[in-house]
């Protein structure tokens, strides 16, 4: 059988709540890793030992906003797929615009691995927001 004579695989489009749901999927992902990444930082340990946290001394409050925040994604890959697709649209473009700006604004003085990660977190935020943006309409 020749190279030309194969049959072509069958590549059937996606729907835009299933291409939506991998990506927070996908960027539920990329925050876990970068923060277990983070660990591996010299002193990082200690001070969490020490009672740091996040965003300073660790409280109950610091990390239920904390979770808050790292929650939001997983749930949004659920989500993308139940609401309805007017509210679905906008909470996803509002979202993706929200934790890419969260992202950026995390970036200064971090390390390499974690400079990647936000970059591959923002560039998935705004895939996110663009096909939520161009969401398929009827006539």
């Amino acid at each position: 059988m020749s190279v030309d004579a194969r049959p072509v695989l069958s590549d059937p489009p996606l729907p835009l709540r299933i291409k939506l749901s991998a990506l927070w999927a996908s960027l539920t992902f990329c925050y876990l890793y970068g923060d277990y990444f983070g660990l591996y930082k010299p002193g990082k340990l200690e001070y969490m030992l020490e009672g740091g946290g996040p965003m300073g001394p660790t409280s109950q409050a610091s990390l239920l906003l904390v979770a808050m925040l790292l929650v939001v994604p997983g749930l949004m890959a659920f989500l993308s797929l139940m609401l309805p697709a007017r509210f679905a649209r906008w909470l996803n473009i509002g979202l993706a615009l929200f934790y890419a700006a969260f992202v950026a604004i995390t970036m200064p003085g971090a390390w390499w691995f974690y400079l990647a990660y936000s970059c591959i977190e923002i560039t998935l935020c705004g895939v996110i927001a663009w096909l939520a943006w161009h969401w398929p309409r009827t006539a």
